[in-house]
């Protein structure tokens, strides 16, 4: 597994549950790490193993915590270098939905060694979609979820994303959008902010 998967868990329980409950699932974890480097990588036992922990230091499900990962993911504010990069993806939600095909891609352009799974939009009527995730680590399904949830929000549209199957290799969310313009969406710019 990427690091950078890892040391996103990592500082996700630690910013969300505090560095005393982090300590507790690396220590329950067994993985004998309690600090994961973003570039390394690391069997995937030992992110399986942290998960595992989580749910029992958290006594949440680990499709919750995973989906949580993701909306964190979009909206913590610093720094928000996963929101920039998504949001090329398009002008409102519908645009970036269609982008996901080429996500992997873009993701390959920022962290080379990043391998996300093969996605797949279908629109089966008008603001219904499936998205078929092929491959990628267990769960990726969840936190896309989140993210996708995040991102609706992001935009300001209305939508509802579930995951509707799960199984080695394969995970598919369905999409229902309601409204596109339901709130006001977040500000973006392509240039960065100045630090």
């Amino acid at each position: 597994m990427h690091g950078l998967i890892n040391r996103s868990i990592q500082v996700f329980l630690t910013e969300t549950y505090g560095e005393r409950a982090w300590l507790a699932v690396a220590r329950g974890s067994g993985a004998e790490i309690a600090d994961f480097e973003s570039m390394q990588s690391y069997d995937d036992a030992v992110t399986g193993m942290i998960l595992a922990a989580a749910e029992r230091v958290l006594q949440k499900p680990r499709a919750r915590i995973l989906e949580d990962i993701g909306t964190w993911l979009i909206a913590k504010r610093q720094p928000d270098t996963v929101r920039r990069l998504l949001r090329f993806g398009g002008v409102d939600f519908v645009e970036f939905l269609y982008s996901l095909d080429d996500l992997p891609g873009r993701v390959r352009l920022a962290v080379n060694d990043l391998d996300l799974p093969a996605m797949e939009l279908e629109e089966h009527a008008p603001f219904t979609y499936t998205l078929t995730l092929r491959g990628g680590p267990p769960g990726f399904g969840q936190v896309l979820q989140g993210l996708l949830q995040a991102m609706a929000d992001d935009y300001g549209a209305l939508a509802v994303i579930e995951q509707t199957a799960a199984r080695p290799g394969l995970e598919v969310l369905r999409i229902q959008l309601f409204q596109t313009d339901y709130a006001l969406g977040r500000g973006f710019q392509l240039q960065a902010p100045a630090s």
